[in-house]
């Protein structure tokens, strides 16, 4: 034990120790210098606002920057910007990003996704305004027929034309509903009157 310490104490092992410190220092600070070039530490590019420019625009746009890009789906249709543009961009304009970094964008579909019509028929218009509703229709207006069923709904249509359930639809669309005012139809009282 006594030799051991004596070796720690003696010249040789001090030298190689010191040799290992200043090797690991060199290797720490190539390292280092080495990161900072292939990382391009502290070199940054701002990310440009890209919102409402089309998809074309936005390619040259990236390419420019430097960047690399994706675009996502997007179901959401927003008639404030124009077809096919940019809706939202991850990471937002103005941060600042390393050279090739891909941006992701959502771009406006060309028109609202379409909903399924639901069946409405001999429901109160009430309920059915709620049930359109639901699903991303609009009632545009109400229009009434001679039916017994006082505002129970007998017909749809959509820009003049009659719908039915099942039909597609796209969202947002304002359908017309046919409604009945409560009074029995001429026809049914003639019948009823005849028997």
């Amino acid at each position: 034990m006594k030799n051991f310490f004596n070796f720690l104490k003696s010249r040789t092992f001090l030298i190689q120790l010191g040799l290992a410190a200043v090797a690991v220092i060199v290797l720490v600070f190539v390292t280092l210098q080495w990161l900072k070039g292939t990382t391009n530490h502290g070199e940054f590019v701002e990310v440009p606002d890209f919102s409402k420019m089309s998809v074309m625009e936005m390619r040259k746009a990236v390419e420019e920057a430097g960047l690399r890009y994706q675009v996502l789906d997007s179901s959401d249709f927003n008639p404030e910007y124009p077809r096919f543009s940019i809706l939202d961009q991850n990471p937002p304009a103005g941060n600042k990003v390393k050279a090739n970094r891909k941006i992701y964008f959502t771009v406006n579909p060309s028109g609202y996704k379409k909903v399924t019509v639901p069946d409405i028929i001999q429901v109160t218009q009430r309920n059915a305004a709620s049930m359109l509703r639901a699903v991303g229709l609009e009632v545009e207006r109400v229009t009434y027929i001679d039916e017994l069923g006082k505002d129970m709904v007998y017909r749809m249509k959509h820009k003049g034309k009659y719908i039915s359930p099942g039909d597609r639809l796209p969202k947002t669309s304002k359908v017309e509903l046919v409604c009945g005012n409560g009074t029995i139809p001429g026809s049914a009282r003639v019948q009823a009157d005849s028997q």
